[in-house]
Order: structure tokens, then sequence, then C-alpha cells
């Protein structure tokens, strides 16, 4: 019985725990997703673990990153995702790179703040 208890008490103490576990912004969800939206759209190629994929496998390839993030708590800004999503892989840490028509191969991360950067001003 006492460690019926016991594990009650644990479960009880740890619910604010869960609760604390942080959420983007709506601001900050809608760069999110302008970001992942932008990817899909740009027709660029993005290289991971040595190969490159279209724009659209690499849009659906972040988003499961960020969705699994988000369940952690572990994406709150822009730069949250970036960083913890589309800059290395989790696997490999191998960075990431994005190749557009005509230019030379490029770090995702920067093409992204780029992107941001871009966004927030027209805004």
């Amino acid at each position: 019985a006492s460690m019926k208890k016991l594990t009650t008490a644990l479960l009880i103490a740890a619910l604010p725990l869960a609760a604390l576990a942080e959420k983007p912004t709506p601001a900050a969800s809608q760069e999110i997703e302008h970001l992942i939206g932008h990817l899909k759209a740009s027709g660029c190629e993005f290289q991971r673990n040595g190969s490159w994929y279209d724009s659209a496998k690499a849009a659906e390839h972040l988003r499961g990153k960020y969705d699994y993030l988000l369940k952690k708590g572990w994406v709150v800004t822009s730069d949250d995702f970036i960083t913890r999503a589309a800059t290395e892989s989790s696997m490999s840490h191998k960075p990431y790179q994005v190749r557009c028509a005509g230019k030379d191969a490029e770090p995702s991360a920067n093409w992204l703040q780029a992107e941001l950067k871009r966004y927030r001003a027209s805004k």
C-alpha cells in the first residue's frame, strides 16, 4: 500500500513538470510553418547524410523532426527550430546543406536564417 501511495505522490508531483514543457508562441509557430513551407516550395535540393533530396522530401523530414521536438518541449523559437531540427542530422551530426538552381550548396542553417530575416522584414 505504501508503494502505491508513493507512486501516486510521484505522479502528482510530476504533473506540473509536464505543464512546463514550453511551446512556441503563435508568432514563432507562424515563422516555423513559413520556413517549412518555403523550403517545400523552393524547388531546392536538401542534403542530409550525404544524399540529396527534393524540397518536398526535405520539408517532410523537417516537419517530422519539428513534431518530435514539439512533443518534447524543445522548440520555443524559430531559432530553436533551425538549431535543433534543421542544422544537422541528429544521427550522424553531419550538417544539412541546401542547393538551389544555379547556386552553390550552403549550410541549411544559413539558408533558413536568411529566409527568416527576409520574412520578418516583410511583415
